[in-house]
């Protein structure tokens, strides 16, 4: 077949068609006359068929392949280059668009077809492989970039999957089967009446949205990714913290990811909702060796490295989302179930929230409803009747804004209300600052129906609770010196003796020993006992701890070490920690 077309279907002009040199495809969007002939709506071949004899000018035929399927676009990846597709029809007057990679139909073609026939085109059974033909022969020749990728896109467009905010020259891609995460329901006015409003007073409820809104500031004032985490007791509130986040996007049943997967499925999870907000359920589904290294994963916005059968590199995943999470429990508090040390670092990606013991356990204010079970089930109807709006008008209020400069001056200054002394408090002041800045701007745009200032005090108030529990100090410092408290108070009296004693007592798995000077009793740790009470820090890391915390009691000269000799002979060095420095 050498003349495969595809002519104009724009039949309330051209409801007569002249034929064309078979064979070709047509495809009619409704009834039409050809050469006289009538042909049903869809996607026909018109063939010919030639016997065995030569000379034949072959006998003419008509098939009808499926319903009206248009092939709209060649697509080219921005993410890895790959070609394909763009292909639309309609389904019971609902439009359907899907982007085919053509690598989908170098085979039988059958995956393509599953696709399409699960988004309800309706085909010719017995000649359904005809379809992958028809599509594969069109020549194209209008181009749109795709992407993998919900979010921002190089051509300043917003992509999700049911919908591209501020552009029609690009589309998410995926495999079609995918399941949806973004969804609507009701209106943006309901959502605002119904939901938004009953959080004012709540500051829990506040930061929630606040949250979701936030991802698509990061991009745009250049700030890394990150969580916060709700910590409360069992139905306290914190799940429907968690759902009111998610109906800015979609259903909350949908919406909400889960702890319990993989790293990889973390992975996944964060790039499939790059730039709005990933919400994680109850972290004790979380794996305890893993809990960690997932937060870790999640702010620093990139995957693991994988390899094809090839072994060659596949393209990383890569994502920038902040994090809602929940649980019973902090995220230390359960790596520690699996035995695993504290990372200061993980704790600062994914910062603790109280959402137990305010007033109402995860609420502040009722809205003159009877109690606080009343006022979780009546938002939480709402959540599900309006839903999926406030993202999109978010997203469509950020294109207006030509000045490059504005949001990031608008951070700026939002930032000093958020004050930290070192480094580390300061990358969470980052985080609570954008959160505030995407709840005052949702204000000034009417996404959300509160006062002005209702998002900025609710960070505020909730940033300085988080400051007040950890303080301003470092991190690592604190979690070093209360792991060698802890290792004091529960060794001290097992694992330490007197080094002035002549005649000690045999001591079984020695980690030093102690002196008493003026009344105060002071550890001499040998080294492996230093690392091992402070795990996953260095010997050099634990000893500039007790020096900026004053805790190191005694050294020779510059060497922290300090050289005693014991009453039965002999002599060793120890690191002298003064216990009460710890605290």
């Amino acid at each position: 077949m050498n003349q495969l077309t595809q002519p104009t279907t724009d039949l309330k002009a051209q409801a007569q068609l002249e034929p064309q040199e078979r064979p070709y495809y047509a495809m009619y969007q409704q009834e039409v006359i050809v050469g006289g002939k009538p042909y049903k709506s869809g996607v026909w071949l018109h063939g010919i068929k030639h016997n065995n004899h030569p000379d034949s000018e072959g006998v003419p035929f008509d098939e009808w392949l499926c319903t009206p399927l248009s092939v709209e676009a060649e697509t080219i990846s921005t993410d890895d280059g790959k070609v394909g597709r763009l292909l639309r029809f309609y389904h019971h007057g609902k439009f359907n668009e899907w982007v085919m990679p053509m690598e989908a139909i170098a085979g039988s073609g059958e995956e393509v077809l599953k696709v399409l026939m699960g988004k309800g085109l309706t085909v010719n059974f017995p000649k359904r492989k005809t379809i992958i033909n028809y599509i594969a022969m069109q020549q194209m020749h209008t181009i749109i970039e795709t992407t993998y990728k919900t979010g921002w896109h190089k051509s300043g467009a917003f992509v999700l999957p049911n919908q591209v905010l501020g552009g029609n020259k690009v589309r998410y891609q995926d495999s079609g089967r995918a399941a949806t995460i973004f969804s609507t329901q009701g209106t943006l006015e309901d959502w605002k009446k119904s939901v938004s409003l009953l959080c004012v007073g709540n500051p829990v409820l506040i930061l929630s949205v606040c949250c979701a809104l936030a991802g698509t500031l990061l991009f745009k004032v250049s700030i890394k990714g990150g969580g916060v985490h709700l910590v409360g007791d069992s139905s306290s509130g914190k799940s429907l913290a968690q759902e009111v986040a998610a109906s800015v996007w979609g259903h909350p049943d949908s919406f909400a990811a889960s702890w319990d997967v993989t790293k990889g499925g973390i992975e996944i999870e964060a790039a499939s909702r790059n730039d709005t907000v990933l919400i994680l359920d109850e972290i004790k589904r979380a794996d305890p060796y893993k809990v960690q290294e997932m937060a870790y994963a999640i702010a620093n916005g990139i995957g693991k490295s994988t390899m094809t059968r090839e072994r060659e590199g596949r393209a990383k995943l890569t994502w920038r989302v902040l994090a809602l999470s929940s649980g019973e429990r902090s995220l230390s508090e359960h790596a520690a179930i699996a035995g695993s040390p504290a990372h200061a670092g993980a704790e600062l990606r994914m910062v603790d929230i109280n959402a137990g013991t305010r007033t109402y356990k995860a609420f502040d204010y009722l809205h003159g409803l009877a109690d606080g079970q009343q006022f979780h089930s009546q938002l939480t109807k709402s959540c599900r009747q309006h839903y999926g709006h406030a993202g999109a008008a978010m997203v469509e209020q950020l294109l207006k804004q030509t000045d490059d400069s504005f949001y990031l001056n608008a951070f700026t200054d939002m930032r000093k209300g958020f004050d930290a002394q070192n480094p580390q408090a300061g990358r969470v002041a980052d985080r609570f600052a954008v959160m505030a800045l995407a709840g005052e701007l949702a204000i000034r745009y009417g996404v959300l129906s509160w006062p002005v200032g209702t998002a900025k005090n609710a960070c505020q108030l909730l940033f300085n609770e988080w400051l007040a529990t950890v303080g301003h100090g470092n991190s690592e410092d604190k979690q070093i010196a209360q792991a060698l408290a802890d290792f004091i108070a529960k060794h001290g009296d097992s694992r330490f003796s007197n080094i002035g004693d002549k005649f000690a007592s045999i001591v079984h798995n020695r980690a030093g020993y102690y002196r008493v000077e003026d009344g105060k009793k002071l550890y001499l740790f040998n080294n492996a006992a230093l690392k091992e009470a402070a795990q996953g820090y260095s010997l050099k890391r634990i000893i500039q701890t007790l020096e900026v915390i004053g805790a190191l009691a005694m050294k020779d000269n510059d060497r922290p070490q300090k050289r005693f000799r014991f009453p039965f002979g002999g002599a060793d060095r120890f690191i002298v920690i003064d216990p009460e420095k710890l605290e």
